[in-house]
């Protein structure tokens, strides 16, 4: 393929992750790439597209996400779908759906995912877990890309240990609409210790095997979210659910306030 087929579009309005994730399905839907192909190492594609490796690594996520690649470890990423109809863009959400509900739902998925990730994960997932966790802790607070970038890849680390494909698919249609406001939601050194403690947290009680521990804890993490995009949005409290971390029989209850 000639240097001028990775070139990317010159549309300045959008992000560049935007750019290249947009060059990278193109050469899929063109068949260039087929199911099963083998995409090109990170530096290989970083340098055909004269693009940064973190960047690009934002718009392979982005891509993972939506079940068009995969990352095998040790051996690269992989298309795994050419097929729209097989894409989880077939899972068709209303725009009309407000955050918070998607929200809710997000919580009802993960802590389900994190649950089940506690019993079906095998050790390499759960070291891949905790090894995104790390990411994410580590990331620059003044770079809200990468910040997005590894907090995304560590829950969906956790989705994947789950082990349930359906869950999965469900979850990766929910983080494209959640996306804008998770980014501008990164506003501070004390948020981002908040969510890295609680990645911690949530990897800590999957190592030990805590199915209980681990749905509590993604729990309370994605419910301090929830909190601030309900107040963000001002959603009167008595429009609201309010998720109890703290009922008598240790699980998380909602409740109408």
């Amino acid at each position: 393929m000639n240097d001028e087929s990775w070139a990317l579009s010159p549309n300045t309005r959008k992000p560049l992750p935007q750019l290249i994730e947009d060059k990278i399905r193109q050469l899929i839907d063109s068949g260039h790439f087929k199911a099963g192909d083998r995409l090109p190492t990170e530096p290989e594609l970083a340098q055909k597209m004269a693009v940064a490796r973190s960047s690009l690594r934002t718009a392979l996520q982005r891509l993972q996400l939506q079940g068009i690649v995969e990352v095998m470890r040790g051996r690269g990423w992989y298309v795994r779908s050419t097929s729209v109809s097989d894409r989880d863009e077939s899972l068709v959400i209303d725009s009309r759906i407000s955050d918070s509900d998607l929200m809710e739902v997000r919580i009802a998925l993960e802590a389900t995912a994190a649950s089940l990730a506690a019993l079906r994960a095998d050790d390499g997932e759960l070291d891949e877990i905790a090894k995104r966790a790390r990411e994410h802790q580590g990331a620059s607070t003044e770079d809200k890309e990468e910040l997005l970038q590894t907090d995304e890849e560590f829950h969906a680390a956790v989705v994947k240990a789950s082990h349930n494909e359906l869950l999965e698919q469900l979850y990766r249609s929910l983080v494209p609409k959640l996306r804008g406001y998770r980014r501008n939601s990164y506003g501070s050194a004390e948020l981002h210790n908040r969510s890295a403690n609680d990645h911690n947290q949530v990897a800590w009680f999957l190592k030990r095997r805590d199915e209980g521990g681990a749905r509590t804890a993604m729990t309370t993490h994605l419910l301090g979210l929830y909190n601030d995009l309900a107040t963000q949005a001002g959603t009167a409290a008595g429009e609201r659910a309010e998720l109890n971390t703290f009922a008598w029989e240790d699980e998380p209850r909602w409740r109408d306030r």
